[in-house]
């Protein structure tokens, strides 16, 4: 059986839905799934896992502090165990998926990306195959003028019940894929 660990950072809620639509959409596909909040994964090792995804919320073209130090932590470690390689050949079997979740009060989509190419590197340099970034508009949780006058327009109450089951399927489908 196929593991997956999902790794996650949420302040309002909104990335820890999609985290758990995302591990709800792997065991569906019959995936043994590990669903961790970073602040509480400092003993996870993602070569025990043919997928790891991880996901945070874009806070000014970056993942909040607390994600970035956890990759940070991560990264030296796996460097003091020599797993970090010039060239950062490919290890068979190893992907990750990178999810960020915006809101875009003022470029949207533009203002995520940089997250999900960020986080995804940590992968790259250890031998993961980044299988895909996925981007998730959702409300900014507690101003309804950034949840309603961005370029985005009104998305509040994002991601919907619609967008979260998509995602799921989304998760199911990618685990058929691995």
């Amino acid at each position: 059986m196929k593991r997956a660990l999902v790794l996650y950072w949420s302040n309002t809620g909104n990335t820890e839905k999609v985290a758990s639509a995302i591990k709800e959409g792997l065991e569906a596909a019959g995936v043994n799934v590990t669903l961790k909040r970073t602040t509480e994964a400092d003993d996870v090792d993602y070569f025990n896992y043919d997928l790891v995804c991880v996901g945070a919320p874009s806070i000014q073209w970056h993942p909040p502090k607390q994600v970035t130090e956890f990759l940070l932590k991560k990264f030296k470690e796996y460097h003091k165990q020599e797993k970090i390689k010039t060239g950062a050949p490919k290890v068979p079997g190893k992907h990750a998926l990178m999810f960020c979740t915006y809101s875009g009060p003022h470029t949207g989509l533009r203002e995520a990306k940089p997250v999900g190419l960020y986080m995804g590197q940590f992968f790259e340099h250890i031998g993961f195959t980044v299988v895909d970034e996925w981007y998730i508009l959702s409300e900014f949780v507690g101003n309804e003028e950034r949840s309603t006058k961005g370029r985005m327009g009104d998305i509040r109450g994002k991601p919907t019940n619609e967008e979260l089951q998509k995602i799921r399927m989304d998760a199911e489908k990618l685990a058929s894929r691995l």
